[in-house]
């Protein structure tokens, strides 16, 4: 059966604002916040504790096949660092937040991140490797770049996912309609 809810990928460097988007999005898209760092953690989708990252080691195996059948019926925002593990069947957008260097600096700062992880993540955000990972895993159609700098570019970001999401559901119920 076809999905009738959008099933949507928030990712991008830690600190660029992705579970801020995917609690706001969740309260007016009535779509399901599915933070994988929860999921690795409360169904033991992990290979334990890195002691020097402060971070699970998330089996990524364990973790498609914790959340493939709920995931498979749509209505999910999927809150995770990292995109190219999810099948493509399975996602109908790819938003890629990105956030300044100084701004993430200062997030990543802010939460005490070690001076190994806070250039790490630095690294990865100026070498843009989670939109470079995005483009190689998904139609480039699928992928939304947006700035995550500003509470302005929040409310922006929200309404313009919105509004996407709420088309989408629309052309779904349409092409239902059709097919009857």
């Amino acid at each position: 059966m076809p999905r009738t809810r959008p099933n949507i990928i928030i990712t991008g460097t830690p600190g660029v604002g992705k579970t801020t988007l995917c609690e706001s999005l969740a309260s007016t898209t009535h779509l399901v916040h599915l933070a994988i760092n929860r999921v690795a953690k409360e169904r033991e989708c992990h290979n334990g504790w890195h002691d020097a990252l402060n971070s699970w080691i998330v089996d990524e195996d364990k973790v498609l096949d914790a959340i493939e059948e709920e995931v498979k019926l749509g209505g999910y925002l999927i809150d995770w660092h990292a995109c190219d593990l999810f099948p493509e069947s399975w996602i109908d957008l790819v938003i890629v937040l990105r956030s300044d260097s100084t701004v993430l600096y200062d997030r990543l700062k802010a939460r005490n991140y070690s001076e190994q992880k806070l250039q790490e993540n630095m690294d990865a955000e100026i070498m843009e490797v989670l939109l470079d990972e995005a483009r190689e895993a998904f139609d480039e159609d699928l992928i939304i770049e947006l700035q995550s700098n500003s509470s302005d570019d929040m409310e922006a970001n929200i309404a313009r996912i919105q509004t996407w999401a709420e088309q989408w559901t629309r052309d779904r119920c349409n092409e239902a309609m059709r097919d009857a």
